[in-house]
């Protein structure tokens, strides 16, 4: 075979599966490398709000999307805010890489606190998201994805 008026280098035929092979396994590995993601929209356990995750530092945050009911941060420990909106407030700040995770805080609007948290990407469309007074006294609530 030639190739411009010389002879074409030959490639053999392992030579180029090889190639192929190489090719498909990188990028096989950097889509694993980049695993799931946790943004989008996700309905809590409870199914009366909806918060949007999106990433922050090298974790999530997630922000009020929907609320059912009044929909004000009531309990609040800042008078001034007690009358605002829920929806567009942040409640979770993960940004913190940490094992199979992120961590955080966690702001629950029902009581007005703020607690230790983290979030686990548990798969594709669920998330766990959890916290923690002192680091003992945890609750958990699986997400599930909404879109």
């Amino acid at each position: 075979m030639t190739l411009n008026g010389r002879a074409a280098p030959r490639i053999g035929i392992a030579a180029t599966i090889g190639l192929a092979l190489g090719g498909v396994l990188l990028s096989s590995v950097a889509w694993a490398q980049k695993g799931p993601d946790a943004t989008g929209l996700w309905l809590t356990e409870t199914g009366d709000s909806k918060v949007r995750i999106t990433r922050c530092g090298s974790g999530y945050c997630g922000t009020l999307a929907s609320v059912s009911g009044p929909g004000l941060d009531a309990k609040n420990p800042d008078a001034s805010l007690r009358g605002r909106s829920l929806v567009g407030v942040e409640i979770m700040n993960a940004r913190n890489a940490s094992g199979d995770g992120f961590e955080g805080t966690l702001y629950n609007p029902n009581d007005g606190k703020t607690y230790a948290g983290s979030l686990a990407i548990k798969g594709p469309n669920v998330v766990e998201v959890s916290g923690c007074v002192m680091s003992v006294f945890c609750k958990r609530q699986t997400w599930k994805r909404v879109n």
